[in-house]
């Protein structure tokens, strides 16, 4: 086939529009874009112009109140509320527990270490066990046999020839202290209360109450 080449006008000329044509479209593309771009900003300005305000909250000086202690300000005061409720149970209970201790002691009578304070106590065990006597009944009889002391020894009677003298502040031998010994009282025949309230329990026994014991008995 014969080959022919355009004029050198003509090939130019060709070019020449199509590229004209491809920088127009571009040009639009660009204008678009650009339009794009421009409109976007003045979009969003618009919606915001347009959204509605939010309220902050506003504390009592009239500053704007911050959001985490808006939050956290109810389970603070709950914390404080348990707080204070626990500590006032606990103060309760220690003045419970002093009020108690302060009834115990109360219960708990102490007698002094001396012959008032041994006819007292034994009294007091006599009257729990029902065993009769008084104050004077015990104390005239304690002078007499032993003058109020509670080591004292018979070291002369039959009693101490046949090898079990009487001892004690109401002269008990060992035989009437073991029949007679009062429970809940020391398991010594010398001990004071222990040897008053068997030497009452026997004369109880014997002669109705210690009160009625005016000798030797």
């Amino acid at each position: 086939m014969p080959s022919f080449t355009l004029p050198r006008t003509v090939r130019f000329s060709r070019i020449t529009r199509t590229h004209k044509v491809a920088v127009a479209v571009l040009a639009a593309a660009g204008a678009t874009s650009g339009l794009a771009l421009t409109a976007a900003p003045g979009t969003a300005q618009a919606a915001s112009e347009h959204a509605p305000a939010t309220v902050q909250p506003v504390s009592a000086n009239g500053m704007p109140a911050k959001a985490d202690t808006a939050k956290t300000a109810r389970p603070v005061t709950a914390s404080v509320a348990d707080h204070l409720k626990v500590t006032a149970v606990a103060k309760q209970h220690s003045a419970q527990q002093a009020a108690n201790r302060s009834t115990e002691r109360k219960a708990v009578k102490e007698y002094p270490n001396n012959l008032d304070g041994w006819i007292r106590e034994s009294l007091d065990i006599m009257k729990s066990k029902g065993i009769p006597g008084t104050y004077e009944g015990l104390h005239r009889n304690i002078m007499r046999e032993s003058s109020g002391n509670p080591n004292a020894v018979n070291d002369w009677d039959i009693n101490a020839i046949n090898g079990i003298p009487s001892k004690g502040l109401l002269q008990v031998i060992q035989p009437t202290f073991d029949r007679f010994h009062v429970s809940g009282t020391a398991d010594n025949l010398v001990d004071p209360v222990a040897n008053i309230t068997a030497a009452a329990n026997y004369a109880a026994d014997r002669y109705g109450s210690i009160d009625n014991v005016n000798s030797a008995y």
